[in-house]
């Protein structure tokens, strides 16, 4: 991959070129900015829909297999299928593709809930309603902690398949870094194409990260016990005079 000197890579159309970067740092800055915003408010909306649809399959259970079939069916419409059929209600703007994201995330965010709080071992709840434990007080306080690990997972691959599918807006006018990626693979904008496909990686990159830390701080006592072993399981050694 041939880099051309600074001064003349957008003549060139070279595929690294600073100058582009430099040049056309307001229009980046805007496509990242809407590419965050789409992700970040299509993955708390999917997680609060994919909550209640737990919370409903796990009272109603045999409703289990038509709501993880209802969101398979929904996932598998492709997207720009799924944009076509919401045109004649939200048109070409920006709702379109939130509700299409929203919608791809209830598959990977409902099995993952539901995963998560169905592993909480059942002599732990048994405990726990032999305290006096509600059905409230037991879910927030003991399953959902011990389903935290499960429900990041999920809420991590979530994420960052979402910020991989806000490129495909671009068909609309409403792909973030898309838009930037579509309109050089039209122009053959080398560059254009390069900074914005590394801007998406780059994206995904930190939100994971992001969300690692997060789940670091939400699960204090997983470190705690990880500080406490020892290699082989032994006990510490003892000191000799």
């Amino acid at each position: 991959m041939a880099i051309a000197t600074s001064g003349t890579c957008l003549e060139q159309n070279a595929w690294i070129c600073g100058d582009y970067v430099r040049t056309r740092s307001d229009e980046l800055w805007t496509a990242t900015r809407e590419h965050i915003s789409l992700t970040v408010t299509a993955v708390p909306i999917g997680l609060v829909i994919a909550a209640v649809l737990v919370l409903f399959a796990r009272r109603y259970r045999v409703s289990v297999p038509w709501i993880g079939g209802l969101t398979n069916v929904l996932y598998t419409v492709p997207s720009l299928a799924f944009f076509a059929l919401l045109l004649p209600v939200t048109g070409l703007s920006v709702t379109t593709v939130r509700i299409g994201l929203v919608v791809y995330t209830l598959v990977i965010l409902f099995r993952g809930l539901l995963a998560g709080l169905d592993a909480v071992p059942d002599d732990v709840r048994e405990a726990a309603r032999g305290m006096g434990y509600g059905p409230t007080r037991l879910l927030l306080t003991v399953e959902l902690p011990l389903a935290l690990p499960a429900i990041m997972a999920a809420i991590r691959v979530a994420t960052v398949s979402t910020i991989a599918l806000v490129t495909v807006g671009a068909v609309i006018g409403h792909g973030g870094l898309g838009n930037l990626i579509y309109d050089g693979l039209n122009s053959s904008f080398k560059s254009e194409v390069l900074t914005a496909s590394v801007l998406c990686v780059a994206l995904a990159v930190v939100a994971d990260l992001l969300l690692v830390a997060l789940q670091w701080l939400l699960t204090p006592w997983r470190h705690r016990r990880r500080s406490r072993r020892r290699p082989g399981g032994g006990q510490p050694e003892a000191t000799t005079a």
